[in-house]
């Protein structure tokens, strides 16, 4: 199969951001984890469901992310991914909503975690705002991403197939090698009457022969 060369280069530009934001989200999402343990404090389901959409759309993208007809036909496998991020934003977009930094969640939680105040005794409001923007943000992104893939996976490999069909399509005509036929299925004479011979009259003895009369 033929694949086209922008469609190889648009496929590992996207594999690329797949990672990068993979390895962002996980990362910021591991520290926090590793921040909350050290407070002994309880886990958000959320966060942990992060964490294992990051690391499984981590590997998917090392794995895929040469531009060969494997990747593409993983496309149903994109599909899955980015209903994994879908779900995972919108779990985690619920938790602050527009507020963001300002919601009660991340004042009680994230930022009184992230920021220390279980160890130093004092608290800032703003501490981890930027990691949490950045966990909302390239968690669309890759959800994102991972839409296009899809679709470009499902197209190629659709192209793929009506490519396959039309080369089998024509190496059969190409090797069947039958006759023309007349119109009635059997096959067509061209060299005259039937039982004559061509140049002749039906009814009459080719020159030099004898003829027989009735």
């Amino acid at each position: 199969m033929h694949v086209h060369a922008a469609s190889r280069i648009v496929q590992a530009i996207l594999r690329v951001c797949q990672f990068i934001c993979s390895v962002i989200v996980l990362g910021i999402l591991a520290r926090f984890l590793v921040v909350l343990s050290g407070a002994g404090a309880t886990r958000d389901g959320r966060i942990i469901y992060g964490i294992i959409v990051a690391s499984i759309s981590l590997v998917f993208a090392i794995v895929f992310v040469a531009p060969f007809l494997y990747s593409f036909l993983a496309f149903p496998f994109d599909f899955v991914m980015f209903v994994m991020w879908l779900v995972l934003f919108c779990l985690l977009i619920t938790r602050t909503g527009i507020h963001t930094c300002s919601a009660p969640w991340f004042s009680n939680y994230w930022g009184f975690f992230w920021g220390g105040w279980w160890r130093n005794r004092f608290f800032i409001g703003a501490s981890g705002c930027s990691h949490w923007r950045a966990v909302l943000a390239f968690s669309f992104v890759a959800m994102f991403t991972y839409l296009i893939t899809t679709g470009l996976g499902a197209y190629v490999v659709s192209r793929y197939w009506r490519e396959r069909r039309t080369d089998r399509r024509a190496g059969t005509t190409a090797t069947t090698g039958n006759p023309p036929t007349s119109q009635i299925g059997g096959p067509t004479h061209t060299g005259g009457a039937a039982g004559n011979t061509p140049g002749t009259t039906p009814g009459t003895a080719p020159a030099g022969q004898p003829g027989t009369y009735v």
